[in-house]
């Protein structure tokens, strides 16, 4: 795969504004679960560059590759908290949010685990790696190489 452009060069302007989103979600949401949103969005949306950087990332922070390799399929995985589990279901929601939206449900369940400040870094965080990763596959930014 050939990256088509290099959106720091092109768009030196916009780059740190995102950068400046990902830098408050790193600050207000547990870096733990932080890192399964921008996986589990990030496979959702067939970003092979943000896949490969927060599957090292979370590696890097401790996370386990049992819970790693199951976040594709983590409705079926019994190694995510109950918080965990109200986190990755947002994140399907509003990462496919041209499906419906976010059911009473899902967010009812995403109410009983995180408070209502949470809640909206929860979603800072997932709108922030949607962009990222629509901006990562718009341009085939491949993953970068590992020795």
């Amino acid at each position: 795969m050939t990256r088509r452009l290099n959106m720091v060069e092109v768009a030196p302007g916009a780059y740190p504004v995102v950068l400046g989103l990902e830098k408050y979600c790193v600050k207000h949401v547990d870096s733990t679960v932080l890192e399964l949103i921008k996986l589990r969005a990030s496979v959702i949306n067939g970003c092979a560059y943000c896949v490969d950087m927060h599957s090292h990332d979370a590696l890097a922070k401790g996370e386990t590759t049992e819970r790693l390799f199951q976040v594709a399929a983590w409705h079926d995985a019994a190694c995510f908290t109950d918080r965990e589990r109200a986190a990755l279901a947002l994140t399907d929601q509003v990462t496919r949010i041209a499906d419906g939206g976010v059911s009473d449900e899902v967010w009812a369940e995403v109410r009983a685990h995180w408070s209502e400040e949470e809640t909206a870094n929860l979603i800072m965080a997932i709108a922030t790696i949607n962009v990222w990763n629509r901006m990562n596959v718009a341009t085939r930014n491949p993953p970068e190489r590992r020795n």
